[in-house]
């Protein structure tokens, strides 16, 4: 059995931050990277967490997401954000990590209160066979296991199956969720999963996300005990890059988050 090993947690880290007027800086702990990065999840809630504060009292609900992972984080880093625009429904803000003044992850939210409409339709459809994280098989952690994955509780959602798909679907949650603001631990855990195509690779090829687009599906998404059924399926892989359709629900199993993401591979 691996002993668990989890890194220093986001709540904690983000206590030591130094405060700046449009953001904050500090140190991204080893226990955060992977590869020579800090992990996706990571980079994205710390510019999140940035933007969230910039807009201060009065900020509508999160409604969308575009994240672009420009270059290699680690060590000191700085977060700043800025408001794009503010208008009566909707505010943009968009949100930068840099390390040594070059930009490694630029993001871009919406905030958007609830507007009247008459349109009104959910297609998201929940994988047939699911079990309740109760019930589900923990997956085990390997030797070479980064440590930024013991940060997070993971557990298999769907019966085994033999034939190998680029299809992973797993029940994901924050370990250590004190004092996080509930969209940060959104932002955080909902990359927390290996790429849709990792069923069919030979090996543990270097794999690098490009672009994450998140939409959220409910202005305020809850779960039960921190658990949250994610689900990537991958489309589209030649050449290096990788196409990805990715899916959130809570507990319940009501649709919580729509996105998409390209990944590099490297081998």
């Amino acid at each position: 059995m691996i002993a668990l090993n989890p890194p220093i947690p986001f709540a904690e880290l983000l206590a030591t931050a130094a405060l700046r007027d449009d953001g904050f800086a500090l140190d991204v702990p080893p226990g955060w990277l992977q590869g020579r990065t800090a992990y996706g999840g990571f980079s994205a809630a710390l510019a999140f967490e940035a933007a969230r504060r910039l807009g201060g009292e009065g900020l509508p609900p999160l409604r969308s997401g575009s994240i672009a992972f420009v270059g290699p984080l680690a060590g000191q880093v700085e977060v700043r954000a800025r408001v794009l625009r503010r208008g009566r429904n909707a505010t943009w803000i968009t949100a930068e990590v840099l390390r040594a003044g070059e930009v490694g992850l630029s993001a871009t939210f919406v905030f958007m209160g609830a507007v009247p409409s008459e349109v009104a339709f959910d297609t998201a459809t929940v994988p047939s066979g699911v079990i309740l994280p109760e019930g589900g098989v923990p997956v085990a952690f390997r030797p070479d296991t980064p440590q930024f994955v013991h940060a997070f509780e993971r557990c298999y959602s769907l019966p085994p199956v033999v034939e190998r798909r680029p299809d992973v679907c797993w029940w994901v949650r924050v370990r250590d969720r004190a004092g996080l603001d509930p969209m940060t631990e959104l932002v955080l855990m909902a990359d927390a999963m290996p790429p849709a195509f990792t069923p069919l690779a030979r090996g543990r090829p270097v794999v690098s996300s490009m672009i994450w687009q998140i939409n959220l599906l409910t202005p305020a998404p809850v779960t039960t005990d921190g658990w949250w059924l994610s689900r990537s399926v991958a489309d589209h892989a030649e050449q290096g890059c990788s196409s990805q359709q990715m899916s959130l629900w809570n507990h319940a199993l009501a649709p919580v988050v729509s996105g998409m993401q390209s990944v590099a591979i490297f081998g």
